[in-house]
């Protein structure tokens, strides 16, 4: 957990669970896979339960905190915190119920906004009705390429106040990408040693299609060897586009 963030569209970072499993090509080469081995040899305690090492690795176990759910409660400043920013709340090893105690902090804790974003979007629908909705939570789906696009229609049946994409590590063209019920998009290069190109005009038809949209677009960097290696620029400006939230109902 940490009270402040390098991540450019959010301020703070909140684990109630720790680890995870690749599902996709957007996997590949994860940062929080890399980070959980490092912090396993540190010998941080959240970190010490290693995953099947064909889908995951050392210290990146799936694991549930429950001693970490309080923590927003002690932050009385408001903030924007990303949630599970080294895991996915909606694996399938994290039992419904510890979801909700999840959904109940962010509900007690309204000065806070909350983004949640996941890859497993299947089971984010199907349980979605089982939950109850805080006005103060975005969800988002993780989408890298055209063969994962079927996760924003997942994405769209879910009642939550703002519905955004992380499109990062963006690994290909989305072409005629559908914003209908869409609050939010965000783009991204991949970084690290292992990086694979990110295409301009691959951001640009995105962009494009978000102003056509009038959906707010942020482009979060280029990538390289580090994330910013190649900075965030895209055609002489950067683009910090935030949701309206006041204008954005849950339906």
């Amino acid at each position: 957990m940490s009270d402040r963030s390098t991540i450019e569209w959010t301020e703070a970072t909140w684990n109630p669970t720790t680890g995870c499993d690749r599902v996709s090509a957007g996997c590949d080469n994860c940062y929080a896979l890399t980070l959980a081995r490092r912090l396993k040899s540190m010998g941080a305690a959240k970190y010490q339960r290693d995953g099947d090492p064909r889908t995951s690795g050392p210290g990146f176990g799936l694991s549930v905190h429950p001693d970490a759910l309080d923590v927003p409660r002690r932050w009385k400043a408001p903030r924007t915190v990303f949630v599970n920013s080294m895991s996915d709340l909606f694996h399938a090893r994290v039992p419904l119920s510890f979801v909700r105690d999840v959904f109940d902090v962010i509900a007690d804790t309204p000065q806070h906004t909350y983004q949640i974003l996941t890859k497993r979007s299947v089971r984010l629908r199907r349980v979605a009705e089982r939950l109850e909705w805080p006005a103060n939570l975005w969800m988002g789906v993780s989408v890298e390429s055209i063969e994962q696009v079927r996760r924003v229609d997942d994405l769209r049946a879910v009642p939550a106040a703002v519905r955004f994409l992380s499109l990062e590590p963006l690994l290909g063209p989305l072409p005629e990408l559908d914003l209908g019920g869409i609050g939010w998009v965000i783009v991204g290069g991949e970084s690290g040693p292992g990086h694979r190109p990110l295409e301009p005009e691959w951001v640009i038809e995105i962009r494009d299609a978000c102003r056509a949209a009038g959906v707010p677009f942020f482009f979060k960097q280029w990538g390289g060897r580090n994330p910013k290696t190649g900075g965030r620029d895209l055609q002489g400006r950067t683009w910090d586009q935030l949701p309206q939230v006041t204008t954005l109902a849950v339906s």
